[in-house]
């Protein structure tokens, strides 16, 4: 999105299959007490609070903004709060009780979990949060004027209609859908709202 506002005309023209319906945890180290749940951990409030990069989607910005709706501005609800600066770190500072909670990318706590990289006796998702659209591709608005006619369309064809499994692989994604700019209005105003975005 930020790039989209840099570049006039720019154009969001596919997500990965699993973009659409992305989350994130929010993690507590036992000694937190907290219990997981269905609904908002309010018993969050005075711990120490783990985001990821201040930029991220899910490390942050959603994060944030179910804090804000139902605590109030985190400088505020936490004893201190940190910027991890990724997802990994997040979970270690977390686990290793250096922070008593944090929020993750739902995806990497569960690759670090199967990769036996966490410690679920030590830390665990205490909160899921509702889902969120993520991750997209975007194309310039010039493409067609600099390589011809229908060029943004064609490359929209190409990661949509891409199966090879080695090519999936590198992005990492199942497969590719069709996405617009109007799928991700509702995050550039939480992006407003919260500052990260003029």
């Amino acid at each position: 999105m930020q790039a989209r506002r840099l570049v006039p005309g720019s154009e969001a023209i596919a997500q990965g299959i699993e973009d659409p319906d992305f989350r994130s945890y929010f993690i507590a180290h036992v000694s937190a007490g907290l219990k997981p749940g269905k609904d908002f951990p309010r018993e969050i409030v005075g711990k120490s609070f783990k985001f990821g990069s201040k930029g991220s989607t899910s490390g942050r910005l959603m994060p944030e903004y179910f804090i804000r709706q139902h605590l109030g501005v985190p400088d505020e609800v936490f004893s201190r709060v940190g910027f991890s600066g990724d997802h990994t770190q997040t979970n270690a500072l977390v686990q290793s009780g250096a922070y008593q909670v944090g929020a993750v990318n739902y995806q990497v706590w569960e690759e670090e979990v199967a990769a036996g990289l966490i410690d679920t006796d030590k830390v665990r998702v205490i909160w899921k949060t509702p889902s969120y659209p993520d991750y997209h591709w975007t194309i310039r608005g010039d493409v067609d004027a600099t390589w011809g006619e229908g060029f943004a369309e064609r490359v929209r064809a190409a990661l949509i209609g891409m199966k090879n499994p080695r090519l999936l692989e590198a992005f990492p994604r199942s497969g590719f859908i069709a996405a617009k700019n109007a799928d991700f209005v509702e995050i550039l105003a939480i992006a407003k709202e919260i500052g990260l975005i003029d």
